[in-house]
């Protein structure tokens, strides 16, 4: 072991340290592993919500959306598809019909996002349809050839409907008729009942096929957009500019980032100011490293006078406290990093934080810890900590062995 290192250990781990310096070192060492702790966990969890709800998201939303400029819609988007299936990137294609309707069943009435869907096609590229808690997802007509309706868990819970059961859709684009224009209604059976694990589309969303919901809103054979997924979701924004030549004039494009750009954007600035406020308690242990350096300085005056008198150079003397400090860094940091990684995976499995869907969109906290993370936490850490040993390792350089000894 170097000369430095050596002297710096033995004077943390000597026994005739006073008690009070003793106690301080130790709140030092828990001071940084406490503030460690606190910033591995608190980025863990926001690393966990951006990554659950970018996963809940992208379960029954697509990539990237192609939609006309205007409001007639795309007539021939069956050539439109065959036009861009080939994209480099794109992953699937699906014609897409949304409309806002009235769901009554059983004296209960409820709004709901009405989405139109070709069947084999959205169970091939969409979550959301896999996951039937109730019925079949396959979208048959019953034996009286009534459209079928898949329709979230929270809604069927709410209006206490289920697989099975018969409810009525009125569409607010009706019929003109000599006595104004009256909504369009149409019975449907719900043929099943989805769990997407995403609040607000288990809540308010409900799927038909293409051909029903054209029936449903009055129009011919019309999409209302593209939905487009991609293999790799950061080529999304190329992949879309790419669609868009093909496509050629009279349409626009948006991502899955333009859609949600403020929740994410959100979610990143909650995670910068999370990491420089929790930063700060490790500033506040790199003050309690200077405070147990300054106070080692003075009571090991004495000793610094010796070492330098048998020839110990300047520098060394300042490495020794500079080391110290960097030990009790290095402890608390590892402890910190320790304890805060298996608080996160602990949290994460047992799901220990409830939340309410209603409000957070999902049931739980969830903790995603990552090793980049650890890398710059624990080099802030040191570096919070080297820089509180500076000024104690100076002062102790600068000690003058004649002083020392004139009043031995």
């Amino acid at each position: 072991m170097k000369f430095e290192w050596l002297v710096a250990l033995r004077y943390l781990r000597s026994p005739n340290r006073p008690a009070v310096l003793r106690l301080v070192t130790l709140l030092a060492v828990i001071g940084v592993a406490a503030g460690v702790t606190t910033l591995v966990v608190a980025l863990s969890m926001n690393t966990g919500f951006r990554q659950a709800i970018r996963d809940r998201l992208l379960t029954v939303t697509a990539h990237v959306n192609l939609k006309p400029i205007g409001p007639q819609g795309i007539r021939d988007y069956r050539s439109l598809m065959a036009r861009l299936s080939d994209t480099p990137g794109v992953r699937s294609i699906e014609p897409a019909i949304y409309d806002t309707v009235l769901l009554s069943a059983g004296g209960r009435a409820r709004g709901l996002v009405l989405k139109g869907v070709d069947p084999e096609l959205e169970r091939r590229a969409s979550e959301a349809l896999r996951h039937m808690v109730s019925g079949s997802g396959d979208f048959a007509a019953d034996v009286d050839g009534i459209p079928a309706l898949l329709v979230g868990r929270i809604l069927a819970e709410d209006l206490k409907v289920s697989a099975g059961d018969y409810v009525t859709l009125t569409s607010p684009q009706g019929n003109l008729t000599p006595f104004g224009m009256l909504p369009r209604s149409r019975r449907f059976h719900v043929a099943g009942i989805f769990d997407s694990g995403f609040y607000d589309y288990d809540a308010n969303w409900g799927f038909v096929t293409l051909g029903s919901a054209q029936g449903l809103a009055g129009i011919g054979d019309v999409a209302s957009l593209l939905e487009i997924r991609v293999r790799n979701l950061d080529e999304a924004r190329a992949i879309a500019d790419q669609l868009l030549r093909r496509a050629g004039n009279g349409f626009t494009t948006s991502t899955w980032m333009d859609e949600n750009r403020a929740l994410f954007r959100a979610l990143s600035l909650e995670k910068l100011v999370t990491a420089v406020f929790i930063g700060l308690i490790t500033f506040v242990a790199g003050l309690n490293i200077l405070v147990v350096l300054t106070m080692t300085v003075t009571d090991r005056a004495r000793d610094i006078a010796v070492l330098v008198a048998m020839g110990a150079r300047r520098h060394q003397i300042r490495k020794i406290f500079i080391l110290q400090g960097l030990a009790v860094s290095i402890a608390g940091t590892a402890a910190g990093l320790v304890l805060g990684y298996a608080s996160a995976w602990i949290a994460d499995k047992w799901r220990l934080i409830p939340l309410n869907p209603e409000v957070y969109a999902i049931p739980y906290v969830p903790f995603r810890a990552n090793a980049f993370d650890a890398i710059w936490i624990a080099a802030a850490a040191l570096a919070i900590s080297i820089a509180a040993t500076i000024l104690p390792a100076r002062s102790a350089a600068c000690i003058l062995p004649v002083e020392i000894f004139r009043f031995e």
